[in-house]
């Protein structure tokens, strides 16, 4: 069976698809940009866009009952690769002891214009 999960701090979904759905005891999170929910601002810099970005998936995560150490898997689309290091100093921040698996791919771009976008696999 599937739940579809929402969160109101985080954006709402700009098209057909679910922030999360989680199937038994795995969550599947969509793509997170980094726009704060509250002003539907986007911050500039790609150490806050990464936070905000990362931000959004916890509130998801929290909405569902997990938390960043049930995350097993996140995939990380950039703009621009030469991001990847700054990316990943603000990304090591949410992450504590055995950090998820993970891809990164730089993207031509992404919607809004933004740096970067996040989605997460989270296993209890």
């Amino acid at each position: 069976m599937k739940k579809i999960i929402a969160s109101p701090l985080a954006p709402k979904a700009v098209g057909p698809y679910s922030q999360a759905v989680e199937a038994g005891s795995t969550l599947y999170i969509s793509g997170q940009l980094p726009i704060d929910a509250a002003t539907g601002s986007m911050p500039e810099t790609i150490e806050e866009q990464t936070e905000q970005s990362l931000k959004n998936v916890g509130h998801i995560l929290k909405e569902a009952g997990y938390d960043y150490t049930d995350v097993v898997k996140t995939t990380v689309l950039l703009a621009d690769i030469k991001d990847f290091a700054a990316m990943n100093a603000v990304y090591a921040k949410f992450f504590s002891g055995a950090f998820p698996a993970r891809v990164c791919y730089q993207v031509a771009a992404l919607p809004m214009g933004a740096k970067v976008e996040i989605d997460a696999i989270a296993v209890k």
